[in-house]
């Protein structure tokens, strides 16, 4: 493929490759592949960390990672850089949650580390009651989610000296007030996964987003921004759909993205991924 046409596309995981059953379907598989077969470069630009990049997601096959919402980023075998949190705001942001009963985990790049309480908070969400509803539990015997198998569980000590960000579930303590308690020490955003609850948020280095990540990829690369295109669900992928020339959001994308985005494609669920790679020419049907 010429330099000149090949595209460099980056690609959002929650709502946009993955639908809300933690599954990547057939069609954007398929779209993923053959994208890369034509010569296009196709990078994950994701909130997850590393850690949460499975097995099922990676063996697609992709050039290379942005994860914990620009704050690492890694071409092929080579890691640009990886910045991560400090451990007094570690210690500052456990003892807060232990405190107020809030149910968390920390993402680093070796493994995800749940809070106490967060297992049963998260089995509620997605399955039911699972310790009394048969069906919730035949639920989850039946078909377990992957995010929930890839945590790291019984930790007795989150200080942690690795961390990238930190995810939150709703709970009693409104999204505001946690916002405010952090306020100069995290970039505290809308968490982008529904099942987490509507007040439930992610916690960020400041200065920290994908368009900055994107940037200095193409740096290093030496591509240029006008070949880009990224296409996401979320508000943590405003920057990355303003600043590449291409800007897709998906159908099920929040009102807020569908604004700035140049083009609207279908849902997760409705092949929306793999409709937008046929229309912009990465794949031909």
């Amino acid at each position: 493929m010429d330099r000149d046409t090949q595209k460099i596309v980056f690609i959002d995981i929650d709502g946009t490759l993955v639908g809300d059953d933690g599954m990547v379907p057939e069609s954007a598989q398929k779209a993923c592949k053959i994208a890369r077969e034509n010569g296009h470069l196709l990078y994950l630009c994701t909130g997850r960390s590393k850690a949460e990049i499975y097995d099922a997601i990676w063996n697609i096959g992709f050039d290379g990672l942005i994860g914990a919402g620009g704050g690492y980023v890694e071409s092929g075998d080579e890691i640009l850089y990886h910045k991560k949190v400090t451990p007094e705001d570690v210690r500052q942001m456990v003892d807060f949650f232990n405190t107020h009963g809030i149910d968390f985990y920390l993402e680093s790049n070796s493994a995800l580390y749940a809070s106490q309480k967060l297992r049963p908070h998260l089995e509620r969400r997605i399955y039911g009651d699972v310790e009394n509803d048969p069906v919730a539990r035949e639920k989850m015997e039946r078909s377990p989610h992957p995010f929930i198998a890839g945590l790291t569980y019984g930790e007795t000590d989150l200080y942690k000296d690795d961390v990238n960000k930190v995810c939150f579930l709703e709970s009693d303590v409104p999204f505001e007030r946690i916002k405010e308690e952090f306020q100069g020490k995290f970039e505290v955003i809308q968490c982008t996964v529904p099942i987490f609850g509507k007040d439930s948020g992610e916690m960020m280095i400041p200065g920290i987003h994908k368009a900055i990540a994107i940037a200095d990829l193409l740096n290093h690369l030496g591509l240029p921004q006008e070949q880009t295109i990224a296409i996401g669900d979320g508000m943590n992928d405003a920057e990355m759909l303003e600043y590449c020339a291409l800007g897709i959001a998906m159908g099920n994308a929040k009102p807020g993205l569908m604004e700035i985005a140049d083009d609207i494609t279908d849902n997760v669920e409705e092949d929306g991924l793999y409709k937008s790679f046929v229309k912009y020419g990465l794949i031909f049907e």
